[in-house]
């Protein structure tokens, strides 16, 4: 029996439990009833010496058709009702070693990423689909990408412990390298506000904590330089300030879709046992950062992993990538204003960072781990990148 076989032997003998006998609320909703599959899956393992995992959803080019709706874009809640019934989940790209940093170019139609490791950036181009490998190289192992609304790319370098700016003219112009008379640890995410063209940045310091991707700083702790925080850059004086240092390594960050709230991903659990897999959120009174408070836990039945990248799309809701526990779990949470979660978006392998893009900004652009993601969706980002 070849593989093809195989999975129309699987979904014949689901079939029967797969129609109108799952629960709206289950949270795993496939076209397949898991019990039947899994039954099914393990008697033909021992008849083919394939185990279970053989049958794990091919993103590649050579992938089957997805039926739609695509199975793998889950509705948790009512209030989720960004899912189209005919856009399926697609592999853009692959071969990455940690994808990080999408921003959406609206100028020039394009995505730009980092990958971290390889010390580059790449970059996804609208047109035809094709990827600019090496879009910038060396790229001082960035992570977070964003524009301005002059649409100058900004960039966090994790190898020089820097906030940078791409000038039109070519030029670098370093926006933030020390605060408070200290290097910056390592610069991870960054957004823009477009009333006074501030720049707000997170410092968990990973960067410099490994030569994998960055330089690793010679220090017993795990604060290379200094207390992790969050920063804002002025736009008028570039004046570094310290806005907040509630989370223990402050990681994602973004705006609300109407800039009065700032969310930012904690993903400090990593080393530090105290630290909870939260996105905290505070509301924004022009220069301070006000009424610090958890916005959205990331524990799911039971199990917690790390949100990383957020954005928020134009009714307030929070995209979070989301990773480090497995089949199920990793990919894309979706939260409510309120801070419930009403949807998941699962990938095949843990998810870094996310943005809205397109020329309508109503496609996610997800980065896996090794590969770039995208899903069309019912909404747009609140933001230009």
């Amino acid at each position: 029996m070849n593989r093809v076989q195989l999975h129309k032997f699987i979904d014949l003998a689901a079939a029967p439990a797969s129609r109108n006998t799952t629960p709206p609320s289950r949270l795993a909703t496939t076209q397949v009833d898991r019990r039947a599959f899994l039954s099914v899956a393990a008697a033909l393992a021992g008849l083919t010496g394939m185990a279970p995992a053989a049958f794990a959803r091919n993103f590649g080019t050579d992938a089957e058709p997805q039926r739609y709706p695509d199975p793998d874009v889950v509705v948790l809640d009512k209030r989720f009702k960004y899912k189209l019934g005919n856009s399926p989940i697609l592999r853009l790209h692959k071969g990455t070693l940690w994808a990080e940093g999408p921003a959406w170019s609206t100028v020039g139609r394009y995505l730009l990423w980092s990958d971290i490791p390889n010390n580059e950036q790449l970059r996804w181009l609208e047109e035809d689909g094709h990827v600019s490998r090496r879009f910038r190289f060396p790229a001082n192992n960035s992570n977070g990408n964003t524009f301005d609304y002059h649409g100058r790319q900004i960039a966090c370098e994790h190898l020089t412990h820097r906030v940078v700016r791409y000038e039109h003219d070519g030029s670098v112009t370093v926006l933030a390298e020390n605060a408070g008379g200290k290097p910056l640890n390592a610069p991870n995410d960054v957004v823009v506000h477009p009333n006074d063209g501030c720049i707000w940045f997170t410092d968990p310091g990973y960067g410099s904590l490994m030569d994998y991707e960055g330089k690793r700083a010679k220090s017993d702790t795990v604060q290379p330089f200094q207390k992790e925080a969050i920063y804002r850059i002025d736009a008028q004086s570039g004046a570094v300030e310290k806005v907040a240092e509630d989370p223990f390594k402050p990681n994602g960050i973004c705006f609300s879709h109407d800039y009065k709230k700032l969310y930012v991903a904690d993903t400090g659990a990593s080393h530090y046992p105290a630290a909870k897999n939260i996105i905290w959120g505070y509301d924004v009174d022009g220069r301070r950062l006000r009424n610090p408070r958890k916005f959205a836990d990331m524990d799911l039945n039971g199990k917690s992993g790390f949100a990383d990248g957020i954005r928020c799309d134009e009714d307030g809701n929070v995209w979070s990538s989301a990773g480090w526990v497995g089949d199920g779990y990793d990919g894309v949470h979706i939260f409510a204003p309120n801070g419930d979660r009403i949807g998941q978006i699962r990938l095949p392998e843990i998810c870094g960072n996310v943005c809205f893009g397109g020329s309508k900004r109503n496609r996610l652009f997800m980065c896996g781990s090794q590969s770039l993601y995208a899903v069309y969706v019912e909404t747009r980002g609140a933001h230009i990148s």
